[in-house]
């Protein structure tokens, strides 16, 4: 009988090498040797003789001891200078850096490549620099159970070395009392790592004892989203885990969180069957959001719901499995009657080899329930389950359940084991009971929107499980493509060119649906070839299944001639973490077409020259989907780059209220069959649809991981026109309203429930379409070290720095990865539609809107208002308006004059008094849309209009040539403007150019009086005279403008001199 089999998970470290090192022996150099740390096992690496750019190549194995949350521990690289080899008797070993690797960013063997990570401080006096290159990945390997390595000893239970006389010594290297034994055959080639370890279990070669330090921590279990790339394998007798359930569900009783944010308060918010939500009416402000006064109660209970920022809801599930025995039939199905539902199973289905009798659905419902009105009925707790004939409508036998006897589940419960049961004929049904033979397997319980079966059952409050199911999605991994584009040689060109004419030659790349084209290349006088040096960038959308697609074409004439092309798979493609060098290469063309001369024969082949190309796929990039105002997300597409979480989103999508029409339905009634949809980060979720309501209650929970608190959550609501069957799929979803809730506003574990108002700008003007109700809480350490230093950090990652992309072409390839996003959720089921994506990425943000002009540059005077206060504030002082503040002010500017030191710390002293006042004036609530800001109150119809025309526009000639000449009349005011502003700017110039001679000898003669001045009066005296003189009574001023801004605007401006 064979052994079973287990995984053990092993981490591969190959320490590459090091660059630009700190000299720390004394003689201008460093001897490296490198510590590596995981899971309590220490390894140490051989040390480099005086090498600032050290090379080790050596490579290391770690055991994982627990693979669910290896993402949470550490890997920490130290580098040493070795006291050994210093001038003179070191008493240490001098640090020279450190890097440390969360278990998140580790890679799958095959998947993993140099990464460089810059070296830390150990404190704030360390003195380090340069950076270290790192292989790491992972892998599983079966073992079987005689030959499974243990879990690493503790110190404790530790064996001494005296007991295990046949092991073989390694070299023992002893530091200030840490023990390390360093395998006699450190240096190993790295992709020969797994070979080694299978001749340790062959027991021909032993592997380098490792001796432990400390323990291994303490498993912390985290109840969050997982990251995308990463599976998660559930145990055998767990179900696998429900994808509407938040993160925070566990098949466990007691609740952990992850160690940064295990300390987080945990607010419960408990539910009532009958008790419902109140929201707070506020006549005046029906725009903005409001506090939800009134909180969820019930009977406490001994459990307490996974679900605590939303309202539980009671269904009744049915799990129809199979049926055996049945009379004879064709095609069977299922009717379920309640008090208040009544519902019809799909036909079953047959499995071949199965007996002919057994028929097959696993089929779940979920019907709404209430203990206090379905049970305490007289006629109301019972449960029917009847099976039919499709063809002959055929009663097959039935089953009747007394509700008061169904067990009640909860999430942390294992899956209801299904039970036979056997088929009776019931006496309304009228059939011969011998007709009726056979079982059902089946099983019936109570649970809540937080069961596991609940997201594909079909649900009495969205019957149409095909497109109302709630669904969690995932971006697809996004990449920058760039296609540097070097030289062409040997190109085939055209031999009917005219004299003396230089040939057009261009490259155009297509990815896809983009594409792009080269400028004209310039050619080698004294060869054929053409050269470019022109960076292309595409974005490429895993599973890299394109082509990249480069064609030369000679544009000499009007019409392109194609010389040669070539198609290069994606996937071949090297990527590149950073900004290493990648090699170029030389790719031959093939055949473009009939280029009129020359070719034909035998030798004429399929060879058109040859172009040289450098290829590489960016994974240092984030690629951008959303406005970067409004971004939820700015994490690198490599993994090995994404620092850990910060914290948990939690995210209670409660309900919404007075929702309006949207559809008619039979007999010209309306009807709103809505849906919500909510994005941050690369994960969305949709919750199921409530048919058929203006007040639809959603209760589902979702969490996202945090890497930045500098993010913006999106909420969107749209009515369901795919749930129908005969509803056409060209008809879009509609929009309903959205919000944004920026996660820096947020109170670290603070439950935030409000109601915000549903508002959507039409042609018509502005229209409130409801209200939503959310519960949010940012589950974060408020003071930690890593949440603090997140706001120090660069916003975007360093790639966009080291090699940016301008602006134009970001936008151009965020329209790109927009699309490529909205294509890739529409292929899902149910799918999010284009019309979705895009609305909830903002895709149309940049488009003209004279409206969101005017936002724009009330902004500005609104950020712009604290200095016109100032300077009313100033004049106030200088007009002695009020005669105490203005003798006051002149005593604090005589201190800060005499006392000069005086003067920062007094500034930033007030501006700390600001921000203790305004403390009381803080928002209470994440604010939502805001309606006057976006000038959306006082819109123009013609305005708005305009901003909803497409491009072309499709108005006629006449609408079109008057917002011409409003554009033109708004452009003469900004050119004025502008015109002013360089003005003032030329008077400065010309103050010494000259231009104005007796001007520029009357600066000079001013400025030498003003030099003698300052040279014999002390500047305290000179500071306390201009203070005073600018600050003068109003009856020793004069009402005119002072000398200098008369002479200031009398110079001269280029202005004269334009035509």
């Amino acid at each position: 009988m064979a052994e079973p089999t287990k995984t053990v998970r092993k981490v591969l470290v190959e320490v590459v090498d090091a660059r630009d090192l700190l000299p720390k022996d004394g003689q201008g150099s460093s001897s490296a040797y490198v510590i590596a740390e995981f899971d309590g096992q220490k390894i140490r690496t051989t040390t480099k003789y005086r090498d600032l750019n050290p090379v080790w190549k050596e490579a290391f194995e770690f055991t994982v001891s627990d693979p669910k949350n290896m993402e949470l521990e550490e890997l920490e690289i130290e580098v040493f200078n070795d006291k050994k080899f210093c001038n003179g008797s070191g008493r240490k070993n001098h640090f020279l850096g450190r890097v440390k690797v969360y278990g998140s960013q580790f890679s799958k063997r095959g998947d993993e490549g140099i990464v460089y990570f810059p070296l830390e401080k150990k404190s704030v006096f360390s003195w380090i620099r340069g950076e270290i290159g790192l292989r790491i990945c992972y892998y599983d390997e079966l073992l079987e159970d005689n030959q499974q390595q243990p879990p690493p000893p503790s110190e404790k239970d530790e064996p001494p070395p005296q007991q295990d006389p046949k092991s073989t010594p390694a070299d023992i290297v002893v530091e200030e009392g840490r023990v390390f034994q360093v395998p006699a055959h450190a240096e190993f080639n790295y992709h020969n790592c797994h070979h080694h370890h299978q001749l340790h279990q062959n027991g021909t070669y032993s592997s380098p004892v490792v001796v432990i330090e400390e323990s291994p921590p303490p498993v912390v279990h985290v109840h969050s989203e997982s990251p995308p790339q990463q599976s998660q394998v559930p145990l055998p007798e767990e179900p696998p885990p429900s994808h509407n359930a938040p993160p925070l569900h566990s098949m466990e009783t007691h609740t952990h969180y992850h160690p940064e944010v295990r300390m987080m308060q945990t607010t419960r918010v408990v539910s009532g069957g009958n008790n419902r939500v109140k929201t707070l009416r506020r006549p005046n402000e029906e725009f903005s959001p409001k506090v939800i006064s009134g909180r969820f109660k019930s009977e406490p209970t001994e459990r307490i719901h996974p679900y605590d920022l939303v309202e539980p809801m009671q269904y009744l599930f049915i799990r129809i499995v199979k049926a055996r025995g049945l009379s004879q039939n064709e095609s069977p199905f299922i009717k379920l009657r309640t008090s208040t539902h009544f519902v019809r199973s799909k036909p079953a289905s047959y499995r071949p080899g199965d007996s002919p009798d057994s028929r097959e659905w696993h089929q779940v419902f979920a019907l709404g329930h209430n203990n206090k009105t379905d049970v305490q009925s007289s006629n109301a707790g019972i449960l029917e389950i009847s099976v039919w004939d499709s063809q002959s409508e055929q009663f097959l036998g039935g089953v009747c359940l007394d509700l008061s006897d169904v067990p009640v589940r909860d999430p942390p419960d294992s899956p209801l084991a299904p039970q036979w049961y056997r088929l009776e004929s019931g006496a309304a049904a009228g059939q011969n009971p011998g007709n009726v033979t056979g079982e059902i397997q089946l099983c019936v319980w109570i649970g809540t929107q937080a069961d596991d079966a609940f997201p594909e059952a079909w649900s009495s409050d969205a019957p149409y499980v095909a497109h109302t199911r709630s669904k969690v999605y995932q971006s697809p991994k996004l990449w920058y493509l760039r296609v540097t584009v070097i030289e062409a040689q040997d190109l085939r060109m055209a031999s009917n060119l005219p004299p003396l004419t230089a040939p057009e030659i261009r490259v155009k790349a297509q990815l896809g649906f983009q594409s792009a084209r080269t400028r004209r290349g310039s050619m080698n006088n004294h060869s054929t070839s053409f050269q470019w040096i022109e960076d292309l960038v595409f974005v490429a959308g895993e599973p890299l299944e394109e082509s990249l697609i480069l064609l030369v074409e000679d544009r000499t004439n009007k019409e392109a001639l194609l010389l040669g092309h070539i198609m290069i798979p994606v996937s071949s493609i090297e990527q590149r973490v950073d900004e290493h060098h990648v090699a170029s290469k030389w790719f031959a063309l093939e055949r473009g077409g009939d280029i009129g001369g020359g070719g034909g024969g035998a030798n004429g082949g399929s060879y058109r020259g040859r172009i040289h190309l450098r290829l590489c796929l960016e994974g240092g990039y984030h690629v951008l989907d959303e406005a970067a105002h409004v971004c939820s997300d700015f994490r690198p597409t490599a993994k090995q780059l994404w620092k850990p979480a910060i914290g948990v989103l939690e995210l209670g999508i409660l309900g919404a209220r007075g929702l309006l029409p949207m559809k008619t339905k039979g007999g010209g009634k309306g009807s709103t069959d809505a849906y919500c949809v909510a994005k941050y980060g690369k994960k969305w979720v949709r919750t199921r649809t409530i048919t058929d309501s203006f007040d639809p209650r959603w209760n589902e929970q979702y969490t996202w991981q945090v890497y930045d608190p500098c993010t913006v959550l999106t909420i969107g609501v749209f009515d369901n026109w795919h749930m129908f069957g005969d509803m056409s799929d060209d008809k879009p979803d509609c929009r309903i309203g959205k919000i944004r809730i920026r996660v820096s506003t947020l109170e670290s574990n603070k439950v935030y429930t409000n109601s915000y108002p549903l508002l959507v700008l039409l042609r018509t003007g502005l229209k409130k379409m409801g209200e939503i109700e959310l519960a949010v809480r940012f589950a974060c350490p408020s003071l930690l070290p890593d949440t603090c230093a997140a706001y120090g950090q660069p916003l975007l990652p360093k790639m966009h720095y080291l090699r940016p992309i301008g602006v134009a072409q970001q936008e151009a390839l965020r329209g790109a990865a927009t699309k490529m996003v909205s294509s890739w959720l529409a292929r899902s089921e149910p799918p999010l539609g284009p019309e979705v994506v895009r609305y909830m990425l903002d895709a149309d943000s940049h488009t003209w809107s004279m409206r969101k002009s005017k936002a724009n540059w009330f902004r500005i005077v609104a950020v712009l208002a604290w200095a016109v206060g100032l300077a009313k504030w100033l004049d106030d002082i200088r007009r002695w308006r009020n005669r105490v503040t203005t003798v006051l002010v002149h005593v604090l500017y005589l201190v800060l004059v005499w006392y000069p030191d005086l003067v920062v710390p007094t500034g930033f002293l007030y501006v700390i008094l600001i921000g203790v006042w305004y403390y009381r004036f803080r928002p209470k609530i994440p604010a939502g849309m805001d309606i006057r800001l976006s000038q959306a109150e006082t819109v123009d119809p013609d305005e708005l209009d305009e901003e909803f025309d497409t491009i072309p526009s499709m108005k006629p000639p006449e609408i079109i040539r008057a917002r011409y000449d409003r554009l033109r009349i708004l452009a003469a005011r900004v050119q004025t403007v502008l015109g002013d502003f360089a003005t003032q700017g030329e008077r400065v110039q010309a103050l010494v150019s000259w231009r104005d001679p007796r001007a520029t000898k009357l600066f000079i003669g001013v400025c030498l009086a003003i030099t003698l001045i300052l040279y014999v009066v002390p500047p305290k005296m000179v500071a306390v005279a201009l203070g005073f003189y600018y600050l003068r009574h109003p009856m020793f001023r004069d009402p005119m403008p002072p000398a200098s801004l008369n002479f200031f605007r009398r110079l001269p401006s280029l202005s004269d001199r334009l035509m």
